[in-house]
């Protein structure tokens, strides 16, 4: 099956994807392009399937660059493929040749260019890590490169969706502590259960960030499991492991 690749005009002409599952070569739970390297998948099915989204990104398989995701705010500054891969959540160069990659599976792939300055970011944005601030983060680790705000656009990938996120009230007040206009992002769900919006918390952040466009594809990860992989899904279904889909952009 062919791959299917999600794209955004902001982020033309500059190589790039949000991968959806369709085209790989897992099977079970992880049916489809599973390219998480931690997953309980086959080693050798996954290597397979990075391999298939280097091609597409026109990079060798050694030069698809990621890092080993831990709900951070840390950002690292490649220039050459890693040796290994650093405990972080994004990734920027000035280097061509080199795809930056991140993964998920609810939380936000978020993708960055500054096409004028040739700088590039991925960053990987759940809840903590968006909140930490990430995303200010790898704007800033490009400005250093050379990047300015005004000229950078971010895009956010295929993300659990305001409907399908439902939290308690210690999850609310953590926002709330952190800055009273954050309630803004929650809605009322049954009896003390919140629905938290990521993509438009991640999209404020952005833009407070200085970007000069940020978008979302308004895809949601949890309601079209034939597309995308759902950490929130598979622990509803009660399911072993999950897969977890790529995103990934290119000089």
């Amino acid at each position: 099956m062919t791959l299917e690749i999600l794209t955004s005009d902001v982020l033309s002409p500059l190589r790039h994807g949000f991968f959806t599952r369709r085209g790989g070569a897992s099977s079970g739970v992880f049916a489809g392009l599973n390219c998480g390297q931690g997953s309980s998948d086959q080693t050798e099915i996954v290597a397979i399937n990075r391999a298939r989204v280097a091609d597409a990104m026109a990079v060798a398989a050694d030069h698809l660059q990621g890092v080993h995701q831990v709900h951070s705010a840390t950002v690292v500054t490649i220039d050459a493929p890693l040796a290994a891969k650093p405990r972080a959540d994004a990734l920027v160069t000035r280097t061509p040749g080199l795809a930056l990659s991140v993964l998920s599976a609810d939380c936000q792939p978020v993708l960055f260019a500054d096409a004028n300055a040739g700088v590039i970011g991925a960053a990987h944005a759940g809840w903590r890590g968006a909140l930490d601030g990430v995303l200010a983060a790898t704007v800033d680790a490009m400005c250093a490169l050379g990047a300015t705000r005004e000229t950078i656009v971010a895009v956010i990938g295929p993300s659990i969706s305001q409907r399908a996120y439902e939290v308690g009230p210690e999850f609310f007040e953590t926002f709330v502590e952190n800055a009273r206009e954050n309630t803004q992002f929650f809605a009322a769900g049954v009896d003390d259960r919140m629905l938290f919006d990521l993509p438009a918390f991640g999209l404020h952040r952005l833009r407070a960030a200085g970007v000069g466009v940020a978008e979302w594809t308004r895809h949601c990860t949890y309601s079209d499991a034939d597309r995308f992989y759902s950490f929130r899904r598979a622990t509803h279904a009660q399911e072993a492991d999950y897969g977890r889909l790529i995103a990934a952009i290119a000089l």
